[in-house]
């Protein structure tokens, strides 16, 4: 059997036959408004009640605001930041204004992608982390698209190596049918998709799991929704030509 990472989204682990298989990279991707910062933050927020330190790499935003609205799902990082099971990279602000002062771990160059590697790898071995989220993996090559693949690659390299179970952000166009980057989706061990479409006048929300390295999964398109504790999925329900129904 291979050891599993629980995600404690509830009814996304039903829908992984069980979670997500240990070491393994998941390209988490979607469009604009999916969902995909709350998914990744309440994997690492999920892992900490499971007594496994996690380590949140900011690219699109600064750690301070990311701390807030992690604190509106009741998510209060902080305590676990002080015991020294949850750390911040921050890789957005390159270390300019007040972050030098709060922050641990700083990238000060994020197209220095050796000095990014090694500030993740110092901040993994210091909590002996068990989970990474890259948010955005996109920012790390959207100036060099040729280059995706290969980052991509080194960032799995070390991760798994590390015995870390992570999951990359990664942003796509409204529309889009790809998964961010080419070459990206065959770099990683499994991908998860996000979506959010219009259908007779509303929006509704569904995932699909694409691939995913060392398990079955469901083939299904689940709805979910996002509440004031998180995501919920549907792992009993589909989205079949913009109706849900049940799985039969």
């Amino acid at each position: 059997m291979v050891p599993r990472v629980k995600t404690g989204i509830p009814g996304m682990d039903e829908v992984l036959h069980g979670g997500i298989p240990e070491r393994n990279v998941v390209l988490l991707s979607g469009g604009p408004g999916t969902g995909k910062t709350i998914f990744s933050q309440q994997f690492l927020w999920n892992g900490l009640g499971m007594g496994e330190p996690g380590i949140y790499v900011a690219l699109e935003e600064h750690p301070v605001q990311i701390r807030q609205n992690m604190a509106q799902f009741g998510w209060d990082v902080r305590k676990y930041e002080e015991e020294g099971l949850f750390a911040m990279v921050d890789a957005f602000t390159g270390g300019i204004g007040k972050s030098k002062e709060y922050e641990k771990y700083i990238v000060r160059d994020i197209t220095d992608i050796r000095e990014f590697i090694d500030v993740l790898r110092t901040a993994i071995k210091d909590l002996n982390a068990k989970r990474v989220v890259i948010d955005s993996v996109t920012t790390l090559y959207i100036n060099k698209p040729v280059m995706a693949r290969s980052i991509v690659l080194q960032l799995k390299r070390i991760l798994a190596g590390l015995g870390v179970t992570s999951i990359f952000v990664s942003q796509i166009s409204v529309g889009e049918r790809g998964f961010g980057g080419p070459g990206v989706e065959h770099g990683v061990d499994g991908i998860i998709r996000l979506d959010l479409d219009e259908i007779d006048g509303e929006l509704k929300r569904s995932l699909i799991v694409w691939k995913m390295r060392g398990t079955s999964h469901s083939m299904r398109r689940h709805p979910f929704e996002i509440t004031d504790r998180g995501i919920v999925v549907y792992p009993d329900k589909v989205l079949r030509r913009g109706r849900i129904v049940d799985v039969e």
